[in-house]
């Protein structure tokens, strides 16, 4: 990952996660997330949901498949200013406490709303870039 790749991502506020199935049936939602220059953390933190954290589809599916990719993008109507980040990798639940206290302090660093809606010991999803790919115009 070069330094304007890290820059990329270290700016951006939100980001779209992609898991799949044992079977390879596709899954992705926009998520909010952390970048401490190398894993990328993203919580299951406490805003309604239809389920239990950890019976999300994204949660099931890392389970089953490991194997995820991320995409962080810049649109704009002026075409020459498109931009986008790839990350793709192996994600997983963070299970160190000394791991889990770090990407929710990083969390709350970036997102204020994570006073209030990030309980400490929350799900906390990791990514470990395996390949990162990135186009456009990048700071």
């Amino acid at each position: 990952m070069n330094p304007q790749e890290k820059a990329f991502i270290a700016s951006h506020r939100v980001a779209r996660l992609a898991t799949a199935d044992a079977a390879g049936r596709p899954h992705a939602v926009p998520v909010g997330y952390a970048f401490d220059g190398r894993h990328i953390y993203s919580a299951l933190d406490l805003k309604p949901k239809r389920t239990h954290a950890l019976r999300l589809k994204r949660v099931r599916n890392i389970l089953e498949n490991p194997n995820v990719a991320l995409v962080i993008d810049d649109y704009s109507e002026d075409w020459d200013s498109l931009a986008y980040v790839l990350v793709t990798g192996a994600a997983e639940l963070v299970e160190s406490p000394d791991e889990q206290r770090l990407a929710e302090r990083l969390l709350r660093e970036k997102y204020p709303q994570y006073a209030r809606l990030l309980e400490p010991g929350s799900p906390t999803i990791r990514l470990t870039p395996a390949r990162v790919v990135s186009w456009g115009k990048l700071p």
